[in-house]
């Protein structure tokens, strides 16, 4: 079986982290653009005129972060 290609696609998670009122963001994830690692963080918001959104926050990923994710998304599947 050949191996998935995750190139020019990502993921977001709930943050499992995030609590009532702190700043942390509401979702956490990676995506790969071009072959390069990123991090992504995203913030649930209301727009003046009433319409949900979620802002996103592109950041280098690292190494550590690489593994910490695919450790977070590994315990995540139901099989």
């Amino acid at each position: 079986m050949a191996e998935y290609d995750n190139t020019n696609s990502g993921v977001l998670f709930a943050n499992q982290y995030k609590e009532q009122g702190d700043s942390r963001p509401d979702f956490v994830g990676n995506i790969n653009v071009d072959g390069n690692q990123f991090k992504l963080a995203g913030w649930k918001n209301v727009s003046q005129g009433g319409k949900r959104y979620i802002s996103v926050k592109v950041s280098e990923d690292t190494q550590e972060g690489q593994q910490e994710q695919k450790k977070q998304s590994e315990e995540e599947l139901p099989f």
